[in-house]
């Protein structure tokens, strides 16, 4: 029987063991140490590396969206794209702030 909750917009998941959240967890530290090995335990050119390095990055965050962060649950498509696009607005404003922070200091 599904009951009605005025003020939240994802219905609560049932009791029990989360296996989804485990299994994003192991996802999560398998692309990390995957990572850690191309950078450090691979002789590549460091282009290649770096290409590789993000595009597992991109993975782990896709992961998370899904796994963690509920993405696909909820009731306005539209609030979850102006929550991902605030977000990707903090992470390029952290990223552009610290490297023109690092630029100046040398």
């Amino acid at each position: 029987m599904i009951k009605e909750y005025k003020n939240t917009a994802v219905k609560p998941e049932p009791k029990g063991f989360p296996w989804k959240q485990v299994v994003g967890l192991f996802l999560s530290l398998a692309l990390t140490f995957l990572a850690l090995w191309v950078a450090l335990g691979l002789s590549l050119p460091v282009p290649i590396t770096l290409t590789v390095i993000v595009g597992l990055a991109i993975i782990q965050a896709l992961i998370q969206l899904f796994m963690f962060m509920h993405f696909t649950e909820g009731t306005d498509p539209s609030h979850q794209m102006m929550g991902i696009a605030f977000g990707l607005f903090v992470a390029f404003a952290m990223v552009a702030g610290t490297l023109w922070i690092m630029a100046f200091m040398l």
